[in-house]
């Protein structure tokens, strides 16, 4: 483990909140990663899928929510013109890759040092979160996958402009983290979306957005409805089924026409879109847009815990530019300007980072057992909660 010993035994949560196996109660900031944007144990996800499964788990067959699912995506995210539904992000990406190949007829990727798109053999190297895998057999990856990706630096347009000139023929997709959420909090250069989406088009190579830390948290309609870029794949889930397994591919009708049963490209999971994820999906969309306000309101909370972090950190003469982008903050233990790849990202103190882990958790504050993680805020967190997380952050810090 990066911080030294594994995160606690959790037995049980209730909004912002988690409690394990001893009794401890703390305030959650590591959120399963990403998944729980309304709280733990969500009475409406809960009502949703109580009332589903004791119609039937699983069937194997499509079924009328799938379907109403699907259109309620496509409404948010314009891009997604048809969908697919699997269980995980990693699904998604691997899906949305293939589905890719098959449309350019080009066997390469390019995807970016430190953006995690799962744990599948062509993904898993070189990724951001807490992976350690490399590119070797005795990680499990076999040279012929190594030899179809190609990674470059995050935010570096001259160095991918050099690798799409040496391979511009044989790039079937470039995919990324439009916002990078697993090398810490990662912002995208002003103009650099703009510029893979001009660049991909250019060679006739897809734009693949991974969208599953994002999607859900950047707004009704994720990155590329707050940057304005349309990807032609865009894969979404963690947050879609309110802390239950449900993600989705989807992209322009001509593009998701390559999958089978009508075209070539088999992509299957005896679990993708089962009625009970698909209910806890609607339940979350229905809760989000019964408040206008949803996202404004989060990201004012997670503003008020970036800004006091920052007060704390300068008050302390330590120098760490904390970054904040909706409802994700993030700091790393570094001076200077933020980082902006996944080099950068390395160079931070990763046993200072431990310590203050430990000590934050030794004060009922629950945060990322990974620098390359980040801080996620909830519509359950309350400003109480952000108060007693800055209380928590000074002394840890001091």
């Amino acid at each position: 483990m990066p911080v030294g010993e594994p995160t606690p035994f959790i037995i049980s949560g209730k909004g912002a909140h988690v409690f394990d196996a001893e009794g401890r109660e703390y305030i959650d900031y590591l959120c399963a990663y990403g998944p729980v944007l309304l709280g733990h144990a969500d009475r409406r996800i809960a009502r949703a899928v109580d009332s589903a499964i004791r119609k039937g788990a699983v069937f194997g067959a499509t079924h009328p929510e799938e379907v109403r699912l699907a259109e309620r995506i496509c409404t948010r995210f314009p891009s997604m013109e048809r969908v697919r539904f699997v269980s995980t992000g990693t699904e998604a990406c691997m899906s949305a890759v293939r589905v890719a190949r098959s449309v350019t007829r080009r066997e390469k990727i390019v995807r970016f040092a430190g953006c995690y798109h799962g744990h599948s053999d062509e993904m898993i190297f070189g990724a951001g979160a807490s992976s350690l895998s490399s590119a070797t057999l005795e990680s499990g990856v076999t040279q012929g996958v190594v030899d179809d990706v190609i990674i470059v630096p995050y935010n570096d347009l001259p160095a991918l402009d050099l690798a799409l000139r040496e391979h511009a023929n044989d790039v079937g997709a470039v995919i990324v983290e439009p916002v990078a959420a697993n090398m810490g909090l990662c912002l995208p250069d002003p103009g650099y979306l703009q510029a893979l989406r001009d660049r991909t088009q250019a060679i006739g190579a897809l734009l693949i957005f991974d969208e599953v830390i994002t999607g859900f948290r950047l707004g009704p309609s994720g990155a590329q409805g707050a940057y304005q870029i349309r990807p032609d794949l865009t894969c979404i889930g963690k947050m879609l089924g309110g802390g239950l397994p449900i993600a989705a591919f989807g992209g322009a009708a001509d593009i998701m026409a390559a999958l089978a049963p009508g075209g070539p490209v088999f992509v299957g999971g005896t679990f993708s879109g089962n009625p009970t994820c698909v209910a806890a999906a609607h339940a979350f969309l229905d809760a989000i847009d019964s408040d206008e306000k949803f996202f404004v309101k989060l990201e004012d909370l997670a503003r008020r815990m970036a800004a006091g972090l920052e007060t704390i950190i300068e008050s302390l003469a330590l120098g760490y530019p904390v970054v904040q982008r909706a409802s994700m903050v993030d700091f790393m233990f570094q001076t200077g300007m933020p980082h902006r790849n996944m080099l950068e990202a390395k160079e931070a103190d990763a046993k200072a980072y431990a310590r203050y882990y430990h000590a934050m958790l030794d004060q009922g504050i629950l945060l990322p057992p990974s620098q390359m993680e980040l801080m996620f805020v909830t519509a359950s967190h309350s400003e109480a909660d952000v108060e007693a997380t800055l209380a928590a952050a000074e002394r840890a810090l001091s």
